[in-house]
């Protein structure tokens, strides 16, 4: 296991299965595992030719397509390191992510990405972007360099090379830095490809962003790895409209998404239900808690088993999952076993609970990243007692199943998107008129929870809550700007005078009318 690496399963896959499709995009294009092959050596040669050498961080900003995937699986290939990121990021967040990763180049598509290349371009960081045309010719670069094949045919993969750098929301203002390793990527496919029995004859829509582990390692990269075959959204993202279309024509028999888009799903089939549905060996939900309701209406709609998983970036995405139905029953509100990992809950003291007792999950495994990046303070306390500590609280129940209770740290998660809400208080903050901020997550139906503020203004200012929604569009993706803003003349806070953000989501909370106002969970 431990000379795995990501680029040695792909070539593998397209040994196997040459003539197998391996990536499509609705209604442009159909790649067989030899063709994506033989395009990200070529590619691979184009980023060697641009300079690029082992250990370079490459940015990539991309809708999901072809160009996408081609692109980031070249920079793996030539040894660098790859750093996706969301092209819905502001020109400052482009900013420090590309100067944290330290990128050396970023990749963009065809119709570029202006807060991306401002950002580059102050950096002194250039940019180039990278066209497919069509399936029978190569991805060309903007910069136009010179391909020559034998440079990449030369490199040869090591287990120990950092292959993808990401970020994770930290509840520091820093976004924590996360690098996985060829031996993290290929390991954690490995696990995914194990767990739900992906073969050849699998195939799904991808819905989920390229940028996050999720869509990539869990939807992608095991399907690759396993020759079976994945198929993009024309749009480059997700839509309900098109997701069912799409998931017949490519015969599609399992997907994966967050809650968020299982209920958009959800509520699509009951108002406008499509004429018939695919047979679906089974549907994966991940990233975010599920409802056990919204369990029970995905079974009922579509026929197949909801599995309910649990992952993190740290861990190469999946650490653990209930089970095919061949394999063992899958439990409402349980996140699984621990898939090919170890698990254990643990005390303060790092002493292993047992079952029913409430501890901090924590893990070990050759999926699991050997530490953050230029950050030895957050890996003292992530790395204690010889575990790596996720900063969940859960238990294992007497069947060995997982049920999470709460997050230590206190990341709202919106949808599966995790936010820092010290970044959002930064920014909030940074508004002139802003004397004291606080962000906090509630409850919410639809994305599990949401983002408030409560904002004191300066004295003597008038400042409404339509002036910082906007102040925070201009400065925060826009999955990151706050739903309500309760502007107030003081916030709750503890005898010693500190601010507890669950103190002050409850008592803005309770202003508001409880019947429409889920409660808190534990």
């Amino acid at each position: 296991m431990e000379s795995v690496t990501l680029t040695g399963l792909l070539k593998k896959a397209a040994t196997e299965f040459p003539n197998r499709r391996a990536l499509s995009v609705s209604g442009k294009f159909d790649l067989t595992h030899a063709q994506l092959q033989e395009l990200i050596d070529h590619a691979a040669s184009l980023l060697i030719a641009s300079g690029i050498v082992p250990g370079d961080v490459v940015a990539l900003t991309f809708p999901n397509t072809v160009e996408y995937v081609i692109m980031f699986l070249a920079v793996i290939r030539c040894r660098a390191i790859a750093a996706p990121l969301n092209a819905a990021y502001t020109a400052e967040e482009f900013e420090f992510y590309l100067s944290d990763s330290e990128s050396k180049l970023l990749l963009v598509p065809a119709e570029g990405n202006k807060a991306a290349q401002a950002a580059a371009s102050k950096l002194n960081i250039p940019h180039v972007s990278a066209t497919l045309q069509d399936e029978k010719s190569k991805v060309t670069l903007s910069s136009d360099p010179e391909s020559n094949l034998d440079s990449v045919k030369q490199l040869v993969n090591d287990p120990a090379d950092v292959s993808l750098f990401l970020h994770t929301s930290g509840t520091t203002s820093r976004p924590k830095g996360v690098p996985l390793t060829q031996l993290n990527l290929g390991t954690s496919v490995l696990n995914i490809k194990s767990v739900y029995k992906i073969t050849e004859s699998d195939s799904t829509v991808i819905v989920l962003p390229l940028f996050h582990v999720h869509g990539l390692l869990a939807g992608l990269l095991s399907s690759l790895v396993s020759g079976a075959a994945v198929a993009l959204p024309a749009a480059g993202r997700f839509s309900a409209s098109t997701f069912w279309a799409d998931m017949i024509k490519f015969n599609a028999t399992w997907y994966t998404a967050v809650p968020t888009i299982h209920q958009i799903i959800l509520d699509r089939h009951e108002s406008k239900p499509e004429p018939a549905y695919p047979k679906l060996r089974f549907i994966r939900s991940c990233s975010a808690s599920l409802a056990p309701s919204i369990m029970a209406r995905l079974e009922a709609a579509f026929d197949a088993p909801v599995l309910e998983a649990y992952a993190m970036t740290e861990a190469s995405h999946l650490m653990a999952s209930n089970p095919l139905p061949d394999c063992g029953p899958h439990k409402p509100g349980s996140v699984g076993k621990p898939v090919r990992q170890e698990m254990a809950i643990l005390n303060e003291q790092g002493e292993i609970q047992p079952p029913n007792a409430n501890g901090e999950v924590c893990i070990r495994g050759l999926n699991v990243t050997k530490g953050y990046k230029n950050n030895p303070e957050a890996n003292k306390s992530a790395f204690l007692f010889g575990w790596f500590h996720t900063g969940d609280v859960g238990f294992f129940d007497s069947d060995g199943y997982l049920h999470l209770v709460g997050r230590i740290k206190e990341l709202i998660n919106r949808g599966g998107e995790k936010i820092s809400p010290i970044e959002v208080d930064a920014v909030l903050l940074a508004h002139p008129d802003v004397a004291q901020a606080v962000a906090f997550g509630v409850p919410d139906e639809k994305y599990g929870e949401e983002i408030n503020c409560a904002v004191i203004p300066r004295e003597g200012v008038n400042l409404s809550e339509a002036d910082v929604l906007q102040y925070c569009k201009k400065n925060l993706a826009s999955f990151k700007v706050p739903k309500k803003v309760f502007i107030t003349d003081s916030v709750p806070k503890t005898a010693t005078g500190k601010i507890q953000r669950r103190i002050v989501a409850e008592h803005f909370l309770s202003q508001m009318s409880a019947a429409k106002v889920p409660k808190f969970g534990a």
